[in-house]
């Protein structure tokens, strides 16, 4: 048999990677995996074929990490983040504990590291799953323009990620709220309400979540013909309370201000009740407030939020990097967008 185009072919004076065999025999990095350890999981013809790369490329798999992986349960591992000062949200948190609770079910486990940036977290990711410390690994917060998904296809690293890019998604496994569909149901709540200016509280551009988050707004009010008389209620900065209680000020200041607001997240609408209150006005009556994520803060101060379904997110990210790891080879990537659910209670 040939091989590729001479494609997978390891650097001169180099040792072939399970990387170099999966591209020269054509298939994915779990199926040379499978061949190798699981080769009953493996069609007879691709086996034979990944067989023969093995040999003309004269790969030797990490027997220290086949030998940890197999002796010890699943470890995934997961990059946990600083949270902010000025933040209430706690979304980090609820789908690390899904996470955590889904994988117990597997017999699977969560590795916690930290890294300085998205760079160092793709090499740690690599290096833990050389060394067998980890069966796969798991990505939050995607950016549009994130290489994370891209460094570990290349790396051959089974990984799963809450969050997508703008682009190549079709290539990896991911998991995603619609953040479009929540702020859009917020603003035709409000305006089932009797609102007509209605003002958003965002993130400045260049985020997957805050941006389509913007957008949903932007979509519900043109789709109510309300765009024209609101187009100057948009107004976006750093995700922080006291950058909500500025942002609303600065709605309130204006010589026709909002009835209501949307904000992109519960720490900006929790800045936007305290410039309420600052003014001696009501949430809810004076001025609706509707926040996103639906954090417990929300739920103190009876704020509405958009509720996301944390929970099954981390259901089917662990439940996908178990059925990588240790189901039927060559399947496609788990792709599900999931839609949030609007919590309404006394701020609008």
């Amino acid at each position: 048999m040939a091989l590729n185009s001479g494609r997978g072919r390891p650097a001169e004076g180099g040792s072939a990677t399970i990387s170099d065999v999966a591209q020269a025999a054509g298939v994915s990095r779990q199926t040379v995996s499978n061949v190798l350890n699981a080769p009953h999981r493996v069609r007879p013809v691709t086996r034979e074929r990944v067989e023969q790369v093995i040999a003309e490329l004269g790969y030797h798999p990490n027997r220290v990490a086949r030998s940890l992986r197999a002796s010890s349960p699943g470890m995934v591992g997961y990059r946990i983040q600083p949270v902010s000062t000025e933040s209430v949200a706690a979304i980090n948190d609820r789908f690390l504990h899904a996470l955590v609770e889904a994988g117990q079910a597997g017999n699977h486990h969560v590795l916690l590291f930290t890294a300085a940036d998205t760079d160092a977290e793709s090499d740690h990711c690599t290096a833990l799953w050389r060394t067998g410390a980890v069966s796969g690994v798991v990505l939050y917060d995607i950016e549009p323009h994130d290489q994370r998904p891209e460094r570990l296809i290349a790396a051959g690293v089974p990984f799963a990620a809450f969050g997508r890019t703008a682009a190549g998604t079709d290539r990896y496994s991911w998991v995603d709220i619609d953040n479009a569909a929540g702020t859009e149901a917020a603003v035709d709540h409000l305006v089932a309400a009797g609102h007509r200016r209605i003002g958003f509280l965002g993130w400045p551009e260049g985020t997957s979540v805050g941006d389509a988050r913007a957008r949903g707004w932007l979509a519900a009010m043109d789709r109510h013909g309300l765009l024209a008389q609101s187009h100057r209620l948009d107004v976006r900065g750093p995700d922080a309370i006291s950058t909500g209680t500025c942002l609303m000020a600065e709605l309130l200041d204006r010589p026709e201000p909002p009835s209501a607001v949307v904000a992109a997240t519960d720490t900006l609408a929790v800045g936007a009740l305290q410039a309420l209150r600052d003014r001696g006005l009501r949430a809810g009556e004076d001025v609706a407030v509707v926040g996103f994520d639906d954090t417990a803060a929300a739920s103190a101060l009876g704020l509405s939020s958009v509720r996301q379904p944390i929970e099954e997110v981390g259901r089917l990210i662990m439940a996908e990097l178990l059925r990588a790891t240790t189901g039927p080879a060559d399947l496609d990537p788990l792709q599900r967008l999931l839609e949030p659910e609007l919590v309404l209670r006394a701020s609008g």
